[in-house]
């Protein structure tokens, strides 16, 4: 009975989620180490007897060796298994698999070497891991890749492998059908010494990195992957020293066109026929009938959607934000944009930009676990900015829709308020906002905006102010994107935000023309006349294109982080969108 008591004492979250037959759990915080190591570096047992969880973290914790016997036994139900920034390693003992269900799982930051059968994942037959969708073994010590992942894990969509040890991939993951759903391989920062000829059976490879590598050739087969639209080989020595230079400065299509044309990717020059290029030509277009994606070969002009970027030299009123160290350990990624001509006036346009945030915060965002977007009415944004982070007792916000409050006591409210929506609803979790309380726990400081007036405009990943709140009088805005994990995914989702922003002003636009948006506010807004000439952005919103101004982080001396957009950012492979700059 005492040791009953003792380990129910040590672990109050596994009492309160069993009591209240929780979905969702998260272990961290500086407690946490010790009570591992006192478990035997590995996880409570008990913690395999709450069959319905959906959701599993625990992260940051420098005692957690394996994650110990009975979780595949124990969790059936599970769909997300977080385990970043452990000690996991050299394997995994016992192997995580079969988890018929889970669709994510992250083990990056561990100390991973090598997930041999018996120590890795899963069983391949039949396959462990059925249903998983996204696997991050980012930041960890692998020398190579199990020979049998694509057979463990055949619906993978997402593979990070950055910052490890590989010097090849197996081959049995470029194999025709081995992963056919595959659309996003991360392999940065390895050993990586030669790309197969293979990739090109990677159907569905929209995105590819292998930056600072040790290739020396790109196979021109690479040109044949029908959906892919990011590659990044920089840091990499080729002997094509063309080639080279490419990847250092041109955009995927530019560099894929070359490989296509003959380019000497693989030392290849004039060797290869025309017979066999027309082969290769004939194959690609066979795969974009497949895919169905020849009907984008061919855009009216008229449907193209026009964005057009005003550089830092062309504008006099640019928007700065500095970064102050403290918000290094917290939330380190910001990237800032201003978009001016967009018309939110007619019928639902605000509340269809409103449900595209959204919308991205859960698919792109990864529910903001991954990074949280921002929109402001730049008419009441006073820069210069300042991205910080500060004790949650320090500081006051007026969130959306509420009264002006203090950091910690928000917090505290709104996971009062998710226990008592839950309790109401006899639901397992919570949902709306509070969903995001967790990304905060165990944090000194939270991250937040500070405007030139000291007031805070922004708590990512919470809300941000009443102050700065999009109306639908707005015609210019401030966007944001911060995140934890890394710069490039701020980027990518600030380029996915400001592409939705211009299909809904093309949308909105090609309607009123029609005549079919007969909202009266979109005649009449507050009292105020919509006459063009007297609203600020709204010729813009016409046929020209939206306006998308640089906007510079610098560090605590000035110094340049991050400028957005950069020549590289905005690189949009779809035909029908057109970028001046």
């Amino acid at each position: 009975m005492a040791a009953a008591a003792a380990v129910s004492e040590a672990w109050p979250e596994l009492d309160l989620a069993e009591r209240e037959r929780r979905r969702e759990l998260l272990l961290t915080g500086p407690g946490l180490e010790e009570r591992v190591r006192a478990a035997g570096g590995r996880l409570p047992p008990r913690l395999f007897t709450l069959p319905l969880l959906h959701y599993l973290e625990v992260s940051g914790c420098g005692s957690l060796r394996e994650p110990g016997p009975g979780l595949a036994q124990g969790l059936p139900q599970l769909h997300s298994l977080v385990l970043r920034r452990n000690a996991l390693g050299p394997g995994l003992s016992p192997e995580l698999g079969p988890l018929p269900a889970l669709r994510v799982l992250d083990l990056s930051g561990n100390a991973l070497e090598a997930l041999p059968p018996g120590q890795g994942l899963g069983p391949a037959e039949p396959p462990g891991l059925p249903q998983l969708q996204s696997l991050n073994l980012s930041g960890n010590r692998l020398r190579e890749l199990p020979a049998d992942l694509a057979r463990c894990a055949p619906r993978l969509q997402t593979l990070n492998l950055t910052g490890n040890r590989l010097d090849a991939f197996p081959a049995a993951l470029f194999l025709p059908g081995a992963l056919p759903l595959l659309s996003e391989l991360a392999a940065a920062d390895n050993c990586l010494r030669e790309l197969s000829p293979d990739i090109a059976h990677l159907a569905s490879l929209k995105t590819l990195d292998l930056s600072n590598n040790q290739l020396s050739e790109i196979p021109a087969e690479l040109a044949d992957c029908p959906k892919l639209k990011d590659i990044n080989f920089r840091g990499n020595r080729l002997r094509d020293k063309r080639l080279e230079k490419m990847v250092s400065g041109c955009q995927t299509r530019s560099i894929l066109e070359y490989l296509r044309a003959g380019g000497r990717g693989r030392c290849r020059g004039k060797a290869e026929g025309p017979d066999k290029e027309e082969g290769r030509r004939k194959r690609r277009e066979r795969k974009k009938r497949e895919s169905g994606e020849g009907a984008d070969a061919v855009v009216d002009e008229a449907s193209r959607l026009l964005l057009r970027v005003l550089h830092v030299s062309e504008n006099p009123t640019l928007l700065t934000i500095q970064a102050s160290p403290e918000v290094r350990d917290v939330r380190p990624f910001f990237v800032g944009a201003v978009v001016r001509g967009m018309d939110l006036r007619p019928g639902n346009a605000l509340k269809r930009f409103l449900s595209c945030q959204t919308k991205l915060h859960e698919d792109l965002c990864e529910k903001r676990t991954v990074a949280t977007i921002a929109t402001h009415d730049l008419g009441a944004v006073r820069g210069p900015l300042l991205y910080t982070a500060r004790p949650p007792q320090d500081f006051k916000i007026i969130p959306l829709g509420r009264r002006e409050v203090k950091a910690k006591d928000l917090v505290r409210q709104l996971q009062l308020e998710a226990e008592e929506h839950r309790k109401q609803k006899k639901r397992q979790n919570v949902s709306g906002l509070h969903r995001y309380l967790h990304l905060l726990d165990g944090k000194e400081h939270y991250p937040c905006l500070v405007d030139a007036d000291g007031d805070v405009i922004s708590f990512p990943p919470v809300t941000n102010s009443e102050k700065t709140k999009i109306k639908k009088t707005t015609s210019d805005l401030f966007l944001e994107v911060t995140s934890a994990s890394s710069l490039q995914i701020c980027k990518d989702i600030m380029d996915a935000l400001i592409l939705k922003m211009a299909e809904i002003n093309k949308y909105i636009l090609e309607n009123r023309e029609e005549g079919s948006l007969s909202d009266p506010e979109s005649d009449t807004v507050s009292g105020h006349s919509l006459d063009p000439k007297a609203t600020p952005g709204a010729e813009v919103a016409g046929g020209t294109p939206l306006v998308v101004e640089q906007v510079r982080v610098v560090d605590d001396e000035g110094h340049l982080k991050v400028v957005y957009p950069s020549k590289t950012d905005l690189d949009f492979a779809a035909a029908h969108v057109t970028v001046l700059r």
